[in-house]
Formats: C-alpha cells, structure tokens, sequence
C-alpha cells in the first residue's frame, strides 16, 4: 500500500514588507546623564506588560495566524511588528545609555522585577478580536509612554518617547481600517 503525502504550503509572500511607521526620522539616541530611574522606566516599555516585546510577540503571532487566509492583513500587521521591534532598539540604546541592563527584565519602582512573559499578551482566535486586542494594545503603549513622558525629565529621552507614539497612534488608525476588512 503506497501512502501519498501531501504538502501545505504558505503562499503569502511577505518579500518587501518594511516597518510601517510616520514618515518622520527619529531624534538621535542620546540622554542627558546617566539615570538608574529612568533606566527602569523605560525598562517598563522594553519588557514589561505593556511593551514593545509583548507588542512584537502578539503580533507576529497574530500574523502566523492570519497568513494563510488573510494574506493582505498578516502583511500589514508584520509591518506594524517590524516598526514595534525598532522601538524595542532604540529603547535599548537608551537604556544602555541611562546605565541600565537589557536583560528582559522589568524594574518597577516598588522594587519588585519581573522577567517579559507571554502571559502579558492577549491571543484570541478570531481575526477582528485579535485586532480589537491588538488597538486596546496600542493604546494602553501611548498612555504608559505619555505617563513616562511626564516622569522624566530630560528632552533627549521624551523626543523619542514622542516620536514613537506617533507611530502607535498611526497604528491604531491602520489596526481600525483592518476592523473593516474582517
């Protein structure tokens, strides 16, 4: 008896996918001193709960998951994940910069530290929860990065801290027009 085998095979192309961002350079990578505190704020946004790891692993999830299907949208929403993993960078730079470890690990101010976990992220099986969790996501990114903002005081660090919620914000106007789509 002769088995047949038969082969899947993924036949979204993501060949020319860039990082969807603003059309804006990013100010330079600089900070005024070193800065323990501000090391660990920002440690917040690189690994914490609401971050740039967990927005990059929710959403290449979510593209794995929608490619073979949603062609069109896996491609926009890995382009999105390719923006959130040069966010991922350029906090790292600061980090290092302010003196501080890049090592996963969120240091809050209470002292406590814990290390990224995908139990942070929101995986729903249907399309449209998935970008519904994907823009509560987003959102909650600008609110931590604004409060962050308001924290430190030097201009070097919020230039930037600005220049990515302007990013953030461009997604969740990319993230409602997918809504319409699915």
């Amino acid at each position: 008896m002769e088995q047949k085998m038969t082969s899947l095979v993924n036949t979204c192309s993501f060949a020319g996918v860039k990082p969807i961002m603003v059309d804006l350079p990013y100010p330079s990578i600089q900070v005024e001193e070193k800065n323990q505190v501000y090391a660990n704020l920002l440690s917040l946004d690189y690994c914490g709960a609401v971050s740039e790891l967990s927005a990059i692993t929710q959403y290449i999830n979510n593209e794995n998951r929608l490619s073979n299907e949603k062609c069109p949208i896996a491609k926009t929403i890995l382009g999105i994940a390719m923006a959130e993993m040069m966010h991922l960078q350029k906090l790292g730079e600061l980090i290092c910069l302010l003196g501080g470890n890049v090592d996963f690990i969120a240091k809050q101010q209470n002292g406590r530290h814990r290390m990224w976990t995908p139990e942070y992220l929101t995986i729903p099986e249907q399309p449209r929860k998935m970008l519904l969790a994907d823009i509560e996501a987003e959102k909650a990114a600008i609110n931590q990065y604004k409060m962050h903002i308001n924290m430190i005081k030097d201009n070097y660090i919020n230039a930037v801290l600005a220049r990515i919620i302007m990013d953030e914000e461009y997604h969740i106007v990319l993230l409602q027009a997918l809504l319409k789509e699915v």
